[in-house]
């Protein structure tokens, strides 16, 4: 048996990642999809406004509180995953 350390390595850990593996990084894909599907929900939300619509929530905008809550969540999974991008180990 060897009392030797490993030397440490000098290569960057996001070099070994391929590109590709960070763009299917399960956080990118949720957050394109749950912002896509919030950016739905506010334009569908200030498209159709009607009073029976309203008088279903109690007269909140229910689709566009959706939808910007979806879009902001949608935003910190997308903030996360350039921050934190994955790494090889």
């Amino acid at each position: 048996m060897s009392n030797e350390q490993a030397a440490p390595s000098t290569h960057d850990d996001d070099a070994a990642v391929p590109p590709k593996a960070r763009v299917f990084d399960i956080r990118t894909v949720v957050g394109a999809l749950i912002g896509f599907y919030g950016l739905v929900l506010v334009v569908v939300g200030l498209v159709s406004d009607s009073a029976r619509e309203l008088a279903k929530t109690g007269g909140v905008h229910a689709n566009v509180w959706a939808g910007v809550v979806m879009a902001v969540f949608a935003t910190v999974l997308l903030v996360w995953s350039r921050l934190r991008p994955v790494t090889g180990a």
